[in-house]
């Protein structure tokens, strides 16, 4: 199974950090959030993923082809003959990563649709380049398959900025991403998808996800929502980031689900 990944915003409201990189390419640690959310991924066993990348998608490149080099000792040999020996690997082994250009200012649905020949016809994961959980991905994947709707979205209990999920018992009646909240579930990413979804999506620039696309799920009855009570914090601000990496490096991040 695949897990899909949106990379390819501007981040306008972090420009302390993402006017010179993309902002899943900001470090936790010593590693990009983008890192965090696959070695989550990767310890539900789904280790084949696509990059959508977009704004500045050429550091993600970069990072990727050099992964092995920058995370391995190795021995390189000088000269005409030039050879690279690498040396006691890394614990990311396996790993497929896709890398697709879905375009400077293509919006989250467009950039969906755009990837759909790397996906075939099965299910998928598809979550956002800037959010990170402890949701478990293993109950959420179940949980899809027993609803049998076509997406299911996780619902996270919200900060105070996000709008709002309507519900009738595991299913979501109605998609609005930014009203007022009064309380419920919002929508954390980490979605499921049956290729049926491409249908209710465009390749054209203009495509939102959170819109028509998950409007029109929702209408329809086949949206249904995975709620997860634990911890998740999408880093939209410096202050969203300062709580991330205080809590990285206090040792008490709970998205660390991997040893």
């Amino acid at each position: 199974m695949k897990v899909v990944i949106l990379c390819g915003g501007r981040g306008t409201r972090f420009r302390e950090e993402t006017e010179r990189r993309p902002k899943p390419m900001v470090e936790i640690g010593d590693r990009p959030i983008l890192w965090h959310i696959m070695k989550h991924f990767a310890q539900h066993g789904v280790t084949d993923f696509i990059l959508c990348l977009g704004y500045k998608g050429n550091t993600i490149k970069e990072y990727f082809l050099n992964y092995e080099a920058m995370n391995s000792d190795f021995s390189v040999t000088l000269g005409r003959g030039r050879s690279l020996e690498l040396h006691a690997g890394h614990s990311e082994e396996g790993w497929r990563v896709t890398l697709a250009d879905t375009g400077l200012d293509t919006l989250t649905g467009g950039r969906v649709k755009r990837i759909q020949r790397h996906i075939g016809n099965e299910p998928f994961f598809l979550t956002y380049g800037d959010g990170v959980s402890d949701v478990d991905l293993t109950q959420l994947l179940a949980h899809h398959r027993a609803s049998g709707t076509i997406g299911t979205v996780t619902g996270v209990a919200p900060p105070g900025r996000f709008g709002e999920l309507a519900m009738e018992g595991d299913r979501v009646t109605s998609f609005s991403e930014k009203p007022e909240v009064t309380g419920g579930f919002i929508n954390g990413g980490f979605f499921v998808f049956e290729p049926a979804f491409f249908d209710y999506l465009s390749a054209e620039e203009d495509c939102m996800l959170e819109r028509a696309p998950l409007e029109s799920l929702a209408r329809a009855g086949q949206l249904s929502v995975f709620k997860h009570a634990g911890f998740w914090q999408c880093i939209d601000t410096y202050r969203d980031y300062a709580l991330i990496t205080d809590l990285w490096s206090s040792g008490k991040a709970p998205w660390r689900t991997w040893a």
